[in-house]
């Protein structure tokens, strides 16, 4: 099954706070994580993304568009970076996220979410 795994952005995320020696030391583990997920065959896509302060929503109202700027809040509901993985149900991907290093210096969430299968 795919599921898209995604880092939940926090109020510092969102403000580009990235305190060191904390993201040196984060970045690498992550890059350890990404190797294994890699080396297990489950690791299909990875990225960060930039803070909502760099995005853009199109709001549909009927044949409307509207374009709004970012920053979009609360921060909680967005999301700063993801993961696509192919792995063989739910709880393998809830061991893997288990063993993935805080990807914030604070409180952090890592949503799982499945594909629809065609």
């Amino acid at each position: 099954m795919r599921v898209m795994v995604l880092v939940k952005a926090t109020d510092d995320s969102e403000k580009g706070l990235f305190p060191e020696p904390w993201t040196t030391e984060m970045m690498a583990a992550m890059g350890k994580f990404n190797n294994a997920l890699r080396d297990a065959g489950i690791l299909l896509m990875a990225d960060g993304l930039q803070p909502s302060s760099q995005a853009k929503r199109v709001a549909f109202d009927g044949p409307g568009r509207t374009v709004i700027d970012g920053p979009f809040t609360p921060a909680r509901d967005l999301v700063a970076g993801f993961w696509l993985w192919e792995v063989k149900d739910m709880e393998e991907a809830i061991a893997w996220v288990k063993r993935c290093p805080n990807p914030m210096p604070g409180p952090s969430e890592i949503e799982i979410r499945p594909f629809y299968d065609l």
